[in-house]
């Protein structure tokens, strides 16, 4: 099964189970992020905008980004 592609409206995804981050706050700066069906992949959207855009990533994809955040990869662009 392929994943969707990206920039795909939320609407024409199955139903997911969107979670956002503990460090999420009430003013809406946060993203989701959601397990799409059958592990083909990992879709994120902008909580603000909950019907879409959604970007779809690889499971490879988003282990590499969490693990290069995890190590202070992309420190320098949160100052």
């Amino acid at each position: 099964m392929q994943p969707p592609p990206n920039g795909v409206p939320t609407s024409q995804l199955p139903p997911l189970s969107w979670q956002k981050s503990r460090r999420s706050n009430p003013s809406g700066n946060c993203v989701e992020l959601a397990e799409l069906p059958g592990g083909t992949g990992i879709a994120l959207r902008n909580s603000r905008h909950p019907e879409g855009p959604a970007l779809i990533y690889t499971v490879d994809e988003i282990t590499a980004f969490v693990l290069g955040a995890r190590d202070g990869d992309f420190d320098h662009l949160i100052g």
